[in-house]
């Protein structure tokens, strides 16, 4: 049976052999005497004495059958957050037993119970085995430094916040949907834009507005010479615009979006989340110009995008304005939100059918077809097995079991969720159900 334990002094010769075996190929250094510093500092207390953001180290070895199998550092940063420098498990033991996810569960439980904000690593970027362990355990990419600690290996920065349960709840996104602007959304679409973009982008004005709205106009001609304009907005269940994107396809096909603002977080994501599937006939990538927050930027990264260019006072004097891009050919399997405890009862199986209302984008969900669920902090992909159609809730419920659509609930309860997420005009759109496998 596997365990993970703290590093004691016998383990040296362990530790420093695989170290040198896990990290020759990708950095330059002398690896035996870096296995050396930072055993010692743990078997001496952990108390970093040389690291001047370090505070203290802890080293965790993975033994089974009373063999070491792997080993597990982290360092403690002064401002609440940890490093894993590094999690290795021994050439000899990789494969389907899941060393590495104990060492790192053991590693983030443990760094949980002392405050840690978030915990970071670094990965070499032809380390594809590490690479795809970390993003599958939800670590996101954070951009990449080249030949950064041996020529021509590119470094790969990632990181995962943990989140109080009070901000999960913040962040998790309530019923949000992204479809086309509609015209008696214009008056709101005007002041939600100038209420968000001002700040950041001098000669943003009603004139400035007004020509997006004509670009808009110009949608079905879908000549990219005319400078036409695709635009959504992201509306909650009572209809009110919470945010808003213009997208304009160019030559080359490339789509930038301007504006792509929103008044809150679960806004922001629900268009980064819907956008990629809505867009993708019209073009091979998007590109935007913004000056982000943290939660903006957190966001854009999690949903895959990349930063390409900080360019100074190029919108405003006083403002960095920056350039995220999306290829969406790597961004196109389809995303849905939902909030953690769904998640958590899809991931478990107990939750295996999914209701949405006939919006286009749902419409093309096909038997077959790979779907990544998303909260405000988790995610999981699932198979749909199968779809069928329904024409209003009641229907659906008479021929559903209501427990595999919200386990937990009674049949009233489930149709009263429904009923308050979705008015009498989203319900005439049609009544879809993905099970999923």
């Amino acid at each position: 049976m596997a365990i993970v334990r703290e590093a004691q002094e016998g383990d040296y010769s362990f530790v420093s052999r695989v170290m040198v075996e896990a990290l020759a190929p990708f950095y330059n250094g002398d690896h035996e005497a870096h296995a050396k510093r930072i055993f010692d500092t743990h078997i001496l207390g952990g108390k970093d004495y040389v690291g001047h953001f370090s505070m203290s180290q802890k080293m965790f070895i993975l033994e089974d059958g009373g063999e070491s199998k792997g080993v597990v550092h982290v360092v403690a940063k002064r401002q609440g957050t940890f490093k894993i420098s590094p999690l290795i498990v021994a050439a000899d033991a990789r494969g389907d037993r899941g060393y590495g996810s104990k060492l790192l569960e053991h590693a983030e439980s443990f760094v949980k119970k002392q405050g840690a904000r978030q915990m970071y690593c670094t990965v070499a970027a032809p380390n594809h085995g590490a690479l795809q362990f970390f993003l599958r355990k939800g670590y996101v990419v954070a951009g990449h430094s080249e030949s950064h600690y041996k020529e021509d290996v590119t470094e790969l920065m990632l990181y995962k916040l943990f989140l109080s349960k009070t901000q999960v709840a913040m962040l998790d996104t309530p019923s949000i949907s992204v479809l086309p602007m509609e015209d008696d959304q214009r008056d709101a679409v005007r002041q939600l834009i100038l209420d968000q973009l001002t700040e950041h982008f001098m000669s943003v004005d009603d004139f400035w507005v007004t020509a997006l709205f004509e670009g808009y106009g110009r949608r079905n001609s879908k000549d990219v010479n005319t400078k036409y304009k695709l635009m959504f907005t992201a509306t909650d269940r009572k209809g009110q615009v919470l945010g808003v994107v213009a997208a304009t396809p160019k030559k080359g096909e490339p789509i930038k979006l301007m504006p792509l603002v929103a008044v809150n977080t679960s806004a922001y994501c629900a268009l980064l989340a819907d956008l990629p599937k809505l867009l993708e006939p019209y073009g091979r990538m998007l590109y935007t110009h913004a000056v982000p927050s943290v939660n903006e930027t957190i966001a854009l990264q999690r949903f895959g995008w990349k930063f390409e260019a900080a360019m100074p006072a190029a919108y405003h004097d006083e403002h960095v304005t920056q350039q995220w891009s999306l290829l969406l050919g790597e961004s196109l399997m389809r995303k849905m939100r939902v909030k953690q405890w769904l998640l958590e009862e899809i991931r478990s199986g107990k939750k295996d059918l999914e209701v949405r209302v006939g919006y286009d984008n749902i419409k093309t969900i096909q038997p077959g077809e790979k779907i990544r669920f998303m909260s405000a902090s988790d995610e999981c992909v699932v198979t749909v097995k199968d779809v069928r159609t329904y024409k209003t809730f009641d229907e659906m419920l008479s021929s559903e079991k209501h427990e595999r659509v919200v386990p937990g609930k009674t049949r009233a309860e489930v149709r009263q969720l429904f009923h308050r997420l979705y008015p009498t005009n989203k319900e005439k759109l049609g009544v879809y159900v993905l099970e999923l496998n």
